[in-house]
């Protein structure tokens, strides 16, 4: 399995607990879309990725960031770049 990989399986195991509707993940699956989440989620479940991750996710960033895939790439440049 590939760090991606291992991101990705992170990940979606972070969104599991804030997927009430049971979404099929993908890396194509749209936070606001697809998961019908709203600002208050979205905000539990950025500081749980950071907690997990050790990463500091910018509003910035969050805003460009509307998929699963779109989360992880963000999440490796994050881990990758602090090391």
């Amino acid at each position: 399995m590939t760090d991606r990989e291992e991101t990705f399986a992170k990940v979606v195991g972070l969104i599991a607990p804030f997927n009430k509707k049971g979404v099929a993940l993908t890396e194509a699956t749209s936070f606001a879309g697809d998961l019908e989440w709203d600002s208050l989620i979205v905000m539990d479940f950025v500081a749980s990725v950071e907690d997990e991750f050790d990463i500091l996710i910018t509003m910035n960033m969050q805003a460009d960031i509307e998929t699963v895939g779109q989360l992880v790439d963000a999440v490796e440049n994050l881990v990758h770049d602090g090391e």
